[in-house]
């Protein structure tokens, strides 16, 4: 493509809205690699400082996302969370028309952490903990980690992988209302690999009490959600 030279748009812009159109267009479709930079100083017949600030601008709108010794990545459409709702992952999913999926890491009775004992108002001071993987579209979204008090040690007779709150729902116990809190933290080396992200890129965190129907404590969650592919509503 030859930019216009001729004109008050500077190269990289032209470049960044040529490479959004590619993107809009599907050219460059979802979690496709587009071209390395050399690739594109090629195509545009730039240097390779142009190319850099065209792609940092359309990293930081979420349109790109740039993997160490990987290449560069189209960003999957965001899958946007009601926090004024207790809905599922699955749900969230369905509403933006992606397939979600879980592999479950481990599920087992353990020792709680005073902070999760408080907030599940525990006597006792064990939990049943299951740890999951939630794609969207076979791409790793998060990793979460859910505690429930022992009282609900049946789950882990149960198949995992779809929505919890509908094994609840056959119990007669349904997710009413929560409390969260957002942060921001970095990724360790084990939930890049998780996460296909690298080391220490920045990720959301969310801690949840949820409550059932009746207000009493039904479980913590503890998530790690890369931002790129999620988004909150407060």
């Amino acid at each position: 493509m030859v930019l216009s030279r001729n004109t008050f748009e500077p190269l990289y812009y032209q470049i960044r809205e040529h490479i959004r159109e590619k993107i809009n267009s599907s050219e460059y479709p979802p979690n496709s690699m587009i071209p390395s930079e050399a690739e594109l100083c090629e195509i545009y017949q730039v240097s390779r400082v142009t190319v850099r600030k065209a792609l940092a601008e359309l990293t930081r709108e979420g349109l790109l996302r740039r993997m160490q010794g990987k290449g560069t990545f189209v960003c999957a459409p965001r899958i946007r969370r009601d926090l004024r709702d207790v809905t599922s992952f699955n749900e969230a999913c369905r509403e933006m028309g992606s397939v979600a999926s879980t592999r479950v890491i481990s599920a087992q009775l353990i020792t709680a952490e005073d902070s999760v004992r408080q907030s599940l108002l525990l006597e006792g001071d064990q939990v049943i903990e299951i740890v999951r993987l939630r794609l969207s579209d076979d791409q790793p979204v998060m990793l979460e980690t859910n505690c429930f008090p022992t009282i609900y040690d049946d789950l882990l007779r149960e198949d995992l992988s779809g929505s919890l709150y509908r094994l609840l729902e056959v119990r007669g116990v349904e997710a009413a209302r929560g409390i969260h809190e957002i942060s921001l933290c970095y990724a360790t080396p084990a939930q890049a690999r998780q996460l296909g992200v690298n080391p220490g890129d920045a990720l959301l965190q969310l801690d949840q009490v949820i409550y059932d129907q009746h207000g009493a404590p039904l479980h913590t969650s503890h998530q790690v959600i890369r931002g790129d592919r999620f988004t909150f509503r407060i």
